[in-house]
Formats: C-alpha cells, structure tokens, sequence
C-alpha cells in the first residue's frame, strides 16, 4: 500500500485500514497540526507521532491498545500509596506544565516526540476545550499526570509522566473513575506496553477500535466532566 501524502487544503484523511503493516500503522505524511486537522485525525481513528528530525506522520494501528475504566482495579500498593501520601488528583489545573514535563521526563528517557510544534498544537486543542489533563499533585507541586484528547465519551491519551513512584498511576486510576462517573466508557491507549498492560490495558483489532469510536464520538459525557476541579477517589 502507499504512504498517502497530506495536502494543505484538504483536512481528510485516508481510510485508515488502508495503514501498512510495516511500519504498523503508518498511515500517511505531511499537513499539519491545526486544531481543525487534529480533531479531524482523531475522530477517524488516527494521531501524530513523528520525531523532531521527521516530516508529520499519522498512524492507526493494528491492533489498537484499550483501557476500559470500569474494568480498572488498582493494586494494593497504589492503594497503600494512595493512602500513605496526601496527593491531590486534579482536572485541567494546569494543561501546560503537564505536557512540558511529559516532553521533558520522556525525553530524558528516549528521547521526545513532544516537540514544540506538538505542545504548541495541544495548548490550542486545550484552549477550545478539547485537550485535557489529569494531574496528581502534592500540595503546589505537580508529581505525575497524563495529557489527551476528548472524543465524546471516547478519551484518547497521549502521554503520561511521573516525578515520584505511582503518580501517574494515580492520575490513570483519577481518570478511569472521574470518566466512568461522568458517562465516560473507552480510553484509548493506542500502542500496547508492559506498563499499561500492568494496569489492565488490552489489544483489540482497528476494525473492532473503529466501531467503538463511531459509537462514542456521537455520544456526550456530562457537561461538567472536563471543568477545573479536584478528583475524588
């Protein structure tokens, strides 16, 4: 299959089970991250990941990663943590020192495909009320969290960071029952790794992942999910 190339004019994507298996998922190259072609990406089943020296790529693969929060269940040690540690879990206190420290920690790490372009791209997302963060914070200091992007009842995460052991944890286990509490039924994880298998995370194929999003991208959590405040486990 061909790597379909984006123009500038045009904000629809391919079909994307038309993806290649190797790369999986690569889909296609080139546009941009306007609002309006990021919101177009994610509600076809498709996102961004590309490096700091590469061209924009799009990917949907197969087969896609799923957390189901109602079948989330934390362990005895983040309970124990949970209740050792006064950590707050907060919605959307602050968007922005979240995604710099998900750049940061991941690029320490192996280096980051949160660029400036991307975090640039996600603040506007954040600003129109369509990007979200789950914070885990103690007193005034921010110590874990996730950033992703609302799709109706469809919670689509991109990336997640940690400063002290089982805070982003916390903010996974904030998120599954701050979703489930507001009519939230699928987060999306994308691509399948030991850590979020650890916390009950799934492979289902695209096809399967593609049916779940024409469902719930029609669908609305309560109006009130996505406003500042604090998460109460």
């Amino acid at each position: 299959m061909p790597l379909y190339q984006l123009s500038s004019d045009n904000l629809l994507f391919p079909d994307p089970c038309k993806a290649l298996e190797e790369p999986n998922g690569l889909l296609a190259i080139g546009g941009d991250l306007s609002c309006q072609r990021l919101l177009s990406a994610y509600h076809s089943g498709i996102f961004p990941w590309f490096e700091s020296d590469q061209p924009l790529l799009w990917w949907s693969p197969d087969p896609r990663c799923i957390l189901r929060p109602d079948r989330f269940s934390p362990s005895r040690s983040l309970k124990r943590t949970l209740r050792r540690h006064a950590c707050q879990l907060w919605i959307n206190r602050d968007f922005s020192q979240t995604i710099q420290l998900c750049a940061q920690t991941h690029h320490l790490k192996t280096g980051t495909w949160i660029t400036e372009q991307m975090i640039q791209a996600y603040s506007k997302l954040h600003e129109q009320g369509v990007a979200h963060s789950i914070e885990c914070w103690d007193q005034d200091t921010l110590i874990g969290g996730l950033y992703g992007v609302s799709v109706g009842q469809l919670f689509c995460g991109e990336s997640m960071f940690h400063l002290r052991q089982d805070a982003s944890k916390l903010a996974i286990w904030g998120l599954c029952q701050h979703f489930i509490k507001h009519g939230g039924q699928l987060i999306d994880c994308q691509v399948t790794n030991p850590h979020l298998e650890r916390l009950g995370a799934i492979e289902c194929s695209r096809e399967q992942f593609l049916q779940h999003l024409v469902d719930l991208k029609q669908k609305q959590v309560a109006p009130e999910c996505w406003e500042l405040q604090q998460i109460q486990l």
